[in-house]
């Protein structure tokens, strides 16, 4: 039967999937070099779009990164490891509240201003110490306005379920026209929200590219997956979109 709702992932697919770093605000007696020199160390075992911007910036650098060990990710949080008895974090400000690190008022204004614009905030800090702040932007697909008011039309309600920062998930969904927003949610909270929508009776698709949107492109009755997205979110998918083309997957 119809399809009724579709829930559709924000970066890689209402985005372009190529976000950069577009500032680096350091705390008070820091530099910008050493926040993305730090920033790039967590990010290097990391095959997130976002993990990707932050080596490409720093690649421009040239410096080699710092040695870090005993990584370990977060999902929907962030990313730490260790120098010595020294702790790295990198993530949003949810992670940095968990772990007991109080965000500085001025950096906290700069990422407020920016996620209203669309940028994403993450965080770095050293043990319970606040580096510095990163801003990421991923451009919204060109098409992607037109795409969710012909869903509309056909009477498909669009609803964007999102880790990112509820302001820059807000910013996205104006401007391409999603009423209903899920943000700063972890990826098991995506398929919390399709099954919901599947025992009120709707008919519910998926759009993901990411490893975070497998289950839940496994759960919705039909699963979207790019193209350009990672190989498990392509296998849990139904029909995979590669271009201008789609490809029904057994």
């Amino acid at each position: 039967s119809t399809l009724t709702q579709v829930v559709d992932d924000k970066t890689g697919t209402l985005n372009e999937g190529r976000p950069a770093v577009t500032a680096i605000f350091p705390a008070a007696g820091g530099s910008e070099a050493e926040v993305l020199l730090w920033a790039a160390s967590l990010e290097s075992g990391s095959e997130h779009p976002l993990a990707a911007a932050v080596l490409a910036a720093q690649q421009q650098d040239g410096r080699p990164l710092p040695v870090l060990e005993d990584f370990t990710a977060i999902p929907g949080r962030g990313v730490r490891a260790q120098q010595g008895k020294v702790g790295y974090l990198l993530g949003n400000d949810h992670f940095f509240a968990e772990q007991g690190l109080v965000l500085p008022g001025e950096l906290v204004t700069e990422a407020t201003q920016q996620a209203a614009q669309g940028g994403t905030p993450v965080w770095l800090g050293r043990d319970l110490e606040v580096l510095g702040l990163l801003i990421l932007k991923d451009p919204v697909r060109r098409d992607s306005a037109a795409a969710i008011a012909a869903l509309q039309r056909l009477g498909i309600e669009v609803v964007m379920c999102t880790g990112d920062n509820r302001a820059t998930a807000l910013a996205v969904a104006r401007e391409v026209g999603i009423g209903t927003v899920h943000s700063e949610i972890l990826p098991e909270e995506k398929l919390a929200v399709i099954a919901a929508l599947q025992q009120q009776g709707h008919k519910v698709g998926m759009v993901g590219d990411g490893v975070n949107d497998a289950p839940a492109l496994a759960q919705a009755d039909t699963g979207f997956a790019l193209g350009s997205g990672t190989d498990v979110a392509i296998e849990n998918a139904d029909i995979t979109l590669t271009g201008d083309s789609l490809q029904l997957v057994a």
